[in-house]
């Protein structure tokens, strides 16, 4: 049988997992490898291909560690279980960092479609990011946004929404309009209270540096020296696509990003954005980026989740 040690420069401890989690898992993805955890060294049995592919996952977790100090049980799952091909390679590591945000904390791409993300962008002036729930389309679109801001790139952050209600009534919330959109609003808050501080972000707000609307707020403007994000995309029409992808003036840069599995459009409209990656696909200049649930990075159970209902739909289908 043939044996494999590899050399921990880490913190076994904390890179094991509580209760040997990592271990374990790693056991479960590699059954016909036998493996030993002892001090900082792991060792492993089997047969020479398995040996030099698991050599190769392990290296990828140990990588992702050390960049990020720390290892979840989705993060683990997802180098485990991705094509070699989209492995992310220790040379592009250095590339994944995006912006610091609020008291130092660093900002990274943390999935190789994030980090195709930031790729497209620096490529395309118009990239639509598209992927279910929790991939951090918004996150890391917002996070490019502010990089692009603080390095002086552009003059303005734009992000926008279309005010389509999911299946709750914004007519009922008391307060004006501002007050009844603020809430639909929040994950654009949120995202950006991540990378600037409150009371900068507030000043920033107050005087147009970054601005927060709904889509209809669009319309009649020209885009110049700005960086736009249109977020849940899925729920414009055709005619608020057409409107919102011709603001784009000099210097800009757009991300459109959605969801088509959360529609809460009336059930005879369609969808802007699936309409619109059809129009502009031959369009050069336009980058398209796919994610799915191998980008989830939210609680692990969100990808089990959005695989739940992927399949429930299918089975309707």
């Amino acid at each position: 049988m043939n044996q494999r040690t590899i050399l921990l420069e880490v913190n076994p401890q904390a890179f094991f997992g509580e209760q040997n989690s990592t271990i374990d898992l790693l056991k479960s993805y590699f059954p016909k490898v036998k493996i030993v955890a002892r001090g900082n060294e792991i060792h492993a049995f089997g047969e020479e291909s398995l040996l030099d592919e698991f050599e190769k996952r392990l290296e990828q977790l140990i990588l992702h560690f050390e960049k990020y100090n720390h290892l979840d049980r989705n993060t683990i799952e997802r180098i485990l279980t991705s094509d070699n091909s989209i492995l992310l390679p220790s040379t592009l590591l250095d590339r994944d960092f995006i912006v610091h945000g609020v008291k130092g904390k660093i900002i990274r791409a943390q999935t190789p479609n994030q980090q195709k993300l930031l790729d497209l962008i620096g490529k395309n002036d118009m990239v639509f990011a598209i992927g279910p729930a929790g991939t951090g389309k918004t996150y890391t679109s917002v996070a490019l946004a502010v990089r692009a801001l603080k390095n002086k790139q552009v003059k303005r952050i734009i992000l926008t929404r279309p005010a389509v209600e999911a299946g709750e009534n914004l007519g009922f919330l008391p307060g004006d309009l501002k007050e009844k959109l603020d809430p639909y609003m929040q994950p654009l808050y949120d995202a950006l209270l991540d990378m600037i501080p409150f009371d900068k972000l507030n000043s920033f707000i107050e005087n147009g540096t970054i601005q927060i609307a709904p889509l209809a707020f669009m319309r009649g403007r020209t885009l110049d020296n700005a960086f736009v994000i249109l977020d849940e995309a899925q729920n414009t029409t055709y005619v608020q696509m057409k409107m919102f992808l011709t603001r784009m003036g000099k210097n800009a840069k757009f991300i459109i990003t959605g969801d088509p599995g959360q529609i809460d459009l009336p059930k005879k409209v369609s969808s802007g954005l699936i309409e619109a990656l059809h129009i502009i696909k031959e369009i050069k200049g336009i980058g398209t980026l796919w994610l799915d649930d191998k980008d989830v990075v939210r609680h692990p159970l969100v990808k089990e989740i959005i695989n739940a209902y992927t399949r429930a739909e299918q089975e309707e289908d």
